[in-house]
C-alpha cells in the first residue's frame, strides 16, 4: 500500500504498453470506417466537406492516417512517426474540423492529441517491435 501511494512509478513500461496497444485498437477501429461507405457519405455532409472539392481527399485521408497510425502504435512500430501522424490528424480533427472547442466538444479528438504526446516523450513502453529493433543501437 506504501508503494501505491508513493510518487515512484508502478508497471511503468508495460502500463504504457497496454495503453499503447488499446490506443492503436481504437485508431484502428475508426480508420477503418473508410470500409464503410454509408459511414463516409456521412462524413461528407458534414458543413466543412459539404462543398468542398478536397471533401472526399481530406475525409479518407484522414481515416487512412487513422488506421497507419493506429496499425503502428499497436505493432509498437515506429512509435514516435505514428504519433506524429495521430497528432496531426487528430490536432486537425480537433482545431480545425471541431473548431477547437477543447474543452467540451472535441475532448476526445484533442485527448488522442495528448496520448500521441507522450509516447512521443516516453517511447512506446513494454510489448513493441521497436523495443527489439533499437534495443541495442542507442546510446
Amino acid at each position: 500500500m506504501k508503494r501505491f501511494f508513493s510518487p515512484l512509478p508502478l508497471g511503468q513500461n508495460n502500463g504504457l504498453g497496454m495503453i499503447r496497444i488499446i490506443v492503436g485498437g481504437f485508431l484502428i477501429y475508426h480508420g477503418s470506417e473508410m470500409f464503410d461507405t454509408p459511414v463516409m457519405n456521412e462524413y461528407f455532409k458534414w458543413d466543412m466537406f459539404k462543398d468542398s472539392p478536397m471533401a472526399r481527399i481530406s475525409v479518407y485521408g484522414g481515416k487512412i492516417a487513422e488506421l497507419l497510425s493506429g496499425i503502428l502504435l499497436l505493432l509498437g512500430l515506429f512509435t514516435r512517426f505514428a504519433c506524429i501522424i495521430l497528432i496531426c490528424t487528430l490536432g486537425y480533427i480537433a482545431f480545425f474540423v471541431g473548431h477547437g472547442k477543447i474543452w467540451y466538444e472535441d475532448q476526445y479528438p484533442f485527448l488522442f492529441v495528448v496520448i500521441g504526446f507522450i509516447f512521443i516523450f516516453t517511447g512506446p513502453g513494454s510489448f513493441s517491435i521497436d523495443n527489439a529493433m533499437f534495443k541495442n543501437k542507442i546510446e
